[in-house]
């Protein structure tokens, strides 16, 4: 079975720009990674917020996730809101925005803990369902 890693918002960005304080650490996790990435449409979303400020941005991240076949799983179906809603209002004081949640539930439903993210106070905070910790890359 292959390895599979997260992907958050954060690590698309910095990936993309080479003025970000992180992407010299990133690149090097990503571009070393052998194994799937996965993410959510609102991660996909959030990241095409970001980078819409460089007009190539758009283009490079779409460009980048084709590439890198990134796997997108979609989060957006009632009963997946309702439950992304539910963490959000669990981890309000840390806090959890949707793309977040949507993340939390991916781990959950394909069975993996390890997410490159820069939100490191966040996915240090949430757990699964079970109980289970994040593995955060970088560590």
């Amino acid at each position: 079975m292959a390895l599979t890693l997260l992907i958050d918002t954060g690590p698309f960005v910095a990936y993309l720009d080479r003025g970000e304080r992180e992407h010299e650490t990133v690149a090097l996790i990503i571009d070393g990674f052998t194994g799937l990435l996965c993410t959510t449409s609102a991660v996909i979303t959030e990241a095409m917020h970001l980078v819409e400020g460089d007009r190539a941005g758009p283009r490079r991240l779409a460009d980048f996730v084709h590439a890198a076949r990134v796997q997108v799983f979609e989060c957006a179906q009632p009963e997946r809101l309702s439950a992304a809603v539910s963490l959000m209002e669990k981890y309000a004081d840390t806090p959890m925005d949707f793309a977040d949640a949507t993340l939390v539930l991916l781990a959950e439903e394909i069975g993996t803990r390890r997410i490159l993210t820069l939100d490191r106070r966040g996915f240090g905070v949430f757990r699964t369902r079970n109980g289970k910790r994040f593995e955060v890359v970088p560590g």
